[in-house]
C-alpha cells in the first residue's frame, strides 16, 4: 500500500532520516517531529532539497515525554498535510544499564523514554488510524525485547512493552483496515550506539535499517527484525532454557 501522508516521531534518529529519505524518494509528504530544533530544521531542509512540487515537508520540534502535548502534535500534522495515512514512532534513547541499576529514577525515565511515551503515540495513531478506516502505523522496538539479559534488561523491558503493546494494536486494528508493523533492529551503527565496539558482523548502516523501515512499512509486513538474520539469531536465544540462560553473561 502506497504511503503518503506519513508522520514521524523522533525524525531526528539516523534510521528516522534514513526512512525519510526513502519516503520522499518513493513520492510522500511528510511531517516531522523531533526533540533538538537545529537537528531537525536541519532534516526538514535536506527533505525539501529531495522533495517533488506536489509534496509537502514540514514538522516542529517537541519534548516527546511530554505525553499530554501529543495530541496536539496529530493536530499539526493533520493541519499541514490535510490528513495522515501513516504513522512512524522511532522516538527513543538507549540508557546506560548500569546507572539504571544504581538509580530507581533513572530506570523510570528510561522507561518512559522508550516505553510509555511510545504507547501514548501508538494509542493516538490507533484511535486516528481506527477512525479512518485504513492506514499504516510502525514503531521500532528492538531484539533486545525478545529477551531480558543482564547487559540492558532495563532499555530490552521498555522494548518488550512496545513489542506487545504493538501486537495488541495488530490484533485490534485488523478488521479496522489499518497495517501494524513491529521493526526489530539489531545492532546499527548510529549515534545512539556511539559508545559500544563495532567489530564483528552483526553490525549493519543506519542507511540501510532505514531503507528496510521504508519497504517493511509499505509491506506492511507484521513484524520485521532489520537486519532479517537476527530472526534467527533470537528464535534461538528465546529457546535458551532460563537455567542455562541466567548462567550466560550476555
Amino acid at each position: 500500500m502506497p504511503l503518503r501522508k506519513i508522520l514521524v516521531f523522533g525524525a531526528t534518529s539516523a534510521i528516522a532520516q534514513q526512512a525519510l529519505r526513502e519516503f520522499v524518494r518513493r513520492g510522500a509528504s511528510v511531517y516531522c517531529v523531533g526533540r533538538n530544533p537545529d537537528k531537525l530544521n536541519a532534516v526538514v531542509a535536506d527533505l525539501r532539497v529531495r522533495a517533488g512540487a506536489g509534496q509537502t515537508v514540514a514538522g516542529c520540534a517537541a519534548d516527546l515525554l511530554d505525553t499530554a502535548g501529543h495530541p496536539s502534535l496529530f493536530a499539526a500534522a493533520r493541519a499541514a498535510l490535510g490528513e495522515i495515512d501513516t504513522v512512524l514512532v522511532a522516538h527513543g534513547t538507549l540508557p546506560d544499564q548500569a546507572q539504571c541499576e544504581a538509580s530507581v529514577a533513572r530506570t523510570l525515565a528510561a522507561i518512559a523514554e522508550n516505553g510509555t511515551s511510545v504507547v501514548s503515540l501508538l494509542t493516538l495513531a490507533a484511535n486516528e488510524l481506527a477512525a479512518r478506516g485504513s492506514g499504516t502505523i510502525a514503531a521500532i522496538s528492538s531484539v533486545a525485547g525478545d529477551r531480558g539479559r543482564q547487559s540492558n534488561y532495563v532499555y530490552g523491558a521498555s522494548k518488550s512493552l512496545v513489542t506487545t503493546f504493538m501486537q495488541g494494536l495488530r490484533n485490534r486494528l485488523a478488521s479496522r483496515g489499518v497495517r501494524v508493523v513491529t521493526i526489530k533492529p539489531g545492532f546499527i551503527d548510529t549515534p545512539m550506539t556511539a559508545a559500544l565496539p563495532k567489530s564483528g558482523p552483526l553490525w549493519t548502516s543506519a542507511e540501510r535499517a532505514g531503507r528496510a523501515v521504508a519497504e517493511a512499512m509499505e509491506r506492511g509486513r507484521d513484524v520485521v527484525y532489520v537486519p532479517g538474520y537476527w530472526f534467527w539469531i533470537m528464535t534461538i536465544l528465546r529457546h535458551v532454557p532460563e537455567r542455562i540462560f541466567k548462567r550466560l553473561r550476555l
